[in-house]
C-alpha cells in the first residue's frame, strides 16, 4: 500500500504514521528525515541540501525531489510506503507523479486528517515545555504540579510558536498552500478524508479502515 499522509500542525499525522508504520510494517517516510540522514550520510545530493540549510534557506524541489526519488526506490518501500510531509506545493505534487509513475510505485490514497481550527489551537496551544525536553499538556497531559516539570523540577514555559496568534498564522498559511493540493489529489480521485477531532485509537481505526483496502 502506498499512501500520502495530510493533515494540519497539532492534527496528531505524526503520532499516527509513527503507529501506522508499525502496524502495517511498512517504512515511515518523512522529509525531514530523508534531509538528515542523507546531509549525515554525506551524500551528493546531501551535500547539495546542507548548502541551503545551513544559510536558512529552503531545499530546491529538485535537490528534495531527487531525495525522496531515491529513498521511495529503496528495497524496504516494495510493499509499501507511508509518505508524511510531502508534497506540500502543486508543482511537487507534479514531480512526485511523475517519478512515482517511473519506479511503479505510484499512490493508493491520499488520507487527509481534518480537524477545525479552533480544536487545533486548543492542542497546540496548550503544549508546554520544560528546558530538560520533556513536554506536557494542561490539558491532555499535564504535570504533577501546576507549572512545573515531573523530571527536573524546573518552571515549565510556552513555546513562542505554541502562542495562539502564532498558531492561528500558521494555519492561514497551513490551509492556503494545501487546499490547492486537497482539490489536486481530489480530482485524480485518491482523496480521502479522516474526522481528526476524536480520540487517537478512533482516527487510527479510521485510517486503518481505508488502508485495509489495499493490502
Amino acid at each position: 500500500m502506498n499512501i500520502a499522509l495530510f493533515g494540519p500542525p497539532g492534527a496528531g499525522k505524526g503520532t499516527q504514521a509513527k503507529e501506522l508504520s508499525k502496524h502495517y510494517n511498512i517504512p515511515h517516510i518523512s522529509t525531514g528525515d530523508i534531509l538528515r540522514a542523507n546531509v549525515r550520510d554525506g551524500t551528493e545530493l546531501g551535500i547539495k541540501a546542507k548548502q541551503y540549510m545551513d544559510k536558512g534557506e529552503l531545499v530546491p524541489d529538485e535537490v528534495l525531489i531527487g531525495l525522496i526519488r531515491n529513498r521511495l526506490s529503496e528495497s524496504d518501500c516494495d510493499s509499501g510506503y507511508l509518505l508524511d510531509g510531502y508534497p506540500r506545493t502543486i508543482p511537487q505534487a507534479d514531480a512526485l507523479t511523475g517519478i512515482l509513475k517511473e519506479i511503479n510505485k505510484p499512490l493508493d490514497s491520499v488520507i487527509n486528517i481534518e480537524v477545525i481550527d479552533d480544536e487545533l489551537v486548543k492542542r497546540l496551544s496548550g503544549r508546554r515545555s520544560c528546558a530538560c525536553g520533556e513536554s506536557y499538556h494542561v490539558m491532555f497531559n499535564p504535570p504533577g504540579r501546576e507549572g512545573i516539570c515531573n523530571a527536573c523540577g524546573a518552571e515549565l514555559y510556552q513555546r513562542d510558536d505554541d502562542k495562539e496568534e502564532v498558531i492561528r498564522q500558521r494555519l492561514v498559511v497551513y490551509n492556503d498552500k494545501t487546499k490547492p493540493l486537497i482539490d489536486y489529489y481530489s480530482d485524480a480521485g485518491l482523496l480521502v478524508n479522516v474526522d481528526g477531532a476524536g480520540a487517537v485509537d478512533t482516527v487510527f481505526a479510521d485510517i486503518c479502515k481505508i488502508m485495509d483496502q489495499f493490502k
